[in-house]
């Protein structure tokens, strides 16, 4: 017999060795687990284990680069754009479609230090990367396939330019469909300059797409409080150009030029708010009487509330907690802060896929719609010890304070479904005795003295679009809403809208619905004349009276 043969013969022997003592464990420990009386204690079992040969592997050394940043108090001026800019380096940098291009050698020089030229020579504007145009222009065509509502409408009005003349200062989330909105009024005839109303939402392909398009963007993904301002502020303040409209998400835009620039504020033709926290503040202006020109009320109208509102939230909730946290819901205690429409969508998600959610809400309707959704209504103090994720949707102030942050169990989640950052105290977390640590893209841990720690998501802002991304349809919807009321703030004849607020017409809203109904198939009945008349309308609409939400 060879020395091979000899040695091949051994292992097969040992081997056989090996699966009988392991059978002979296996038969071992069954008995003792199926047996009632079983006395068998954890010595007995490690033992019993001990006994299943195993071969030693062989150790290799790995070496993790710790990567973290820890803050112990709120960072100066000075330091906040260098904040930004670590924070911005993840290849997360910019959302969409889960892919980033991001050119890493930028990365260290913030965008206002730097100076771009596009293909055409122009300079007006400040994004991260003027070389990702061919990718943001990707991503807008992307987006242009789900929004053929918006893309219709423009070429039904491109002939027209309504928006002849128009010099719109836009403030709203910069992402691809975004984009298509202003194309789209650029192609009816208005001059654009934009800049981001979120310090994390912008993507930052895209706005380098419209940067080469000749739209002046002053936004990138990342920037601090000092940058978001000094953004806007280039949008407003710059030689030889004037706006004479606005569109607004959340009214930083416009209570930048009410306070800074009131003469070219009372200039303005019209204002389109679309976001809660936005038209808040614009009748505040309005109730106190500094109101100079006329708004609408985007947020209210029947095809942003009960659309983007609702179930743009349904789906992105889920999406922008996934993509952060890789948590699970089912069995998770979570607590929805407002039973509002972004409520209701939050709600339903988290609900279909196993989480016991509970609500607060100061609003009695609103909580009665709760309970019979089958959902308990709750102060927040009396769970707060319970609670698995934390996400408030109300528009307010202070929903989440830091006595009920220092209550919290360790390993909770907190985030905002919100537009402002204001509800939860985020401010009072940036203390000596907290440690913030960075663990990816929009995820902090905030540690306490004993080790507890808390997960923070975007610095308690809006957390789909600064962490993930929302679905294109249901923007095209808002989009194509926000279009109209330009074209119908900029024609209309002086004298129709006063200095106040606003709701869209029901007309216009039935106008949005019915394109966007193509794409489903959907085929609307018409109502007869006998019909049209018993019920007081006319055949071609409104169907609905203006109060109807």
């Amino acid at each position: 017999m060879s020395d091979t043969a000899g040695e091949a013969k051994l292992e097969v022997k040992q081997a056989s060795k090996e699966v009988k003592e392991s059978e002979n464990v296996a038969e071992k420990y069954s008995a003792m687990t199926v047996s009632k009386n079983s006395d068998m204690n954890m010595g007995e079992l490690s033992s019993a284990f001990s006994a299943v040969p195993t071969h030693k592997p062989v150790k290799k050394q790995i070496q993790f680069v710790e990567d973290k940043q820890e803050f112990s108090r709120f960072p100066t001026k000075a330091g906040r754009r260098s904040l930004s800019r670590s924070i911005s380096q993840s290849s997360t940098d910019s959302y969409s479609s889960a892919a980033s291009y991001t050119d890493s050698s930028d990365d260290e020089t913030s965008p206002r230090d730097r100076t771009q030229v596009n293909s055409k020579g122009s300079s007006d504007f400040c994004v991260k990367n003027i070389k990702q145009t061919e990718f943001g222009r990707r991503e807008i065509e992307i987006a242009e396939q789900d929004m053929s509502a918006l893309i219709s409408l423009r070429k039904r009005a491109q002939s027209e330019k309504p928006l002849a003349g128009a010099k719109i200062v836009g403030c709203t989330h910069i992402t691809a469909q975004t984009a298509v909105l202003i194309e789209t009024l650029v192609a009816l005839g208005a001059q654009c300059r934009w800049t981001a109303c979120n310090i994390y939402s912008t993507q930052n392909e895209v706005a380098a797409a419209l940067s080469e398009t000749g739209v002046a963007v002053f936004a990138w993904k990342g920037e601090s409080e000092d940058d978001f301002w000094w953004c806007i502020d280039r949008c407003v303040n710059t030689e030889g150009w004037q706006p004479n409209m606005i569109l607004d998400d959340g009214g930083d835009l416009t209570h930048w030029m009410y306070k800074k620039y009131p003469n070219v504020f009372k200039k303005i033709r019209g204002i389109v708010e679309e976001s809660v926290t936005g038209v808040h503040r614009l009748y505040q202006l309005s109730k106190a009487g500094k109101l100079c020109v006329p708004a609408m009320n985007v947020n209210d109208s029947v095809t942003k509330q009960k659309f983007d509102n609702l179930y743009c939230c349904r789906e992105s909730i889920l999406d922008g907690l996934k993509r952060t946290t890789d948590v699970m819901f089912g069995g998770k205690q979570v607590v929805v802060c407002g039973y509002g429409e972004v409520g209701k969508g939050c709600c339903a998600a988290l609900k279909a896929l196993g989480s016991i959610v509970y609500i607060t809400e100061i609003d009695p309707i609103c909580a009665l719609q709760a309970c019979m959704d089958g959902f308990r209504v709750v102060k927040l103090n009396e769970i707060i010890r319970h609670i698995d994720v934390i996400i408030t949707c109300t528009g307010n102030k202070n929903v989440v304070t830091r006595d009920q942050l220092d209550r919290m169990k360790n390993g909770s989640i907190v985030c905002n479904m919100g537009h402002s950052n204001t509800e939860i105290d985020v401010a009072s977390l940036r203390t000596p005795e907290l440690t913030w640590e960075r663990v990816r893209s929009q995820v902090d841990h905030i540690i306490w003295p004993d080790g507890k720690r808390v997960i923070l998501l975007a610095e308690g802002r809006l957390l789909n679009l600064s962490c993930s991304t929302v679905p294109t349809f249901v923007l095209s919807i808002t989009a194509t809403t926000q279009a109209l009321a330009l074209i119908e703030l900029y024609n209309a004849p002086e004298g129709r809208y006063k200095q106040d607020v606003y709701l869209l017409p029901k007309k216009m809203d039935e106008y949005v619905a019915s394109l966007h109904l193509a794409t489903f198939d959907a085929h609307l009945t018409e109502l007869s004349d006998e019909q049209a008349k018993y019920l007081g309308l006319h055949k071609n609409g409104p169907f609905k009276p203006n109060y109807y939400r």
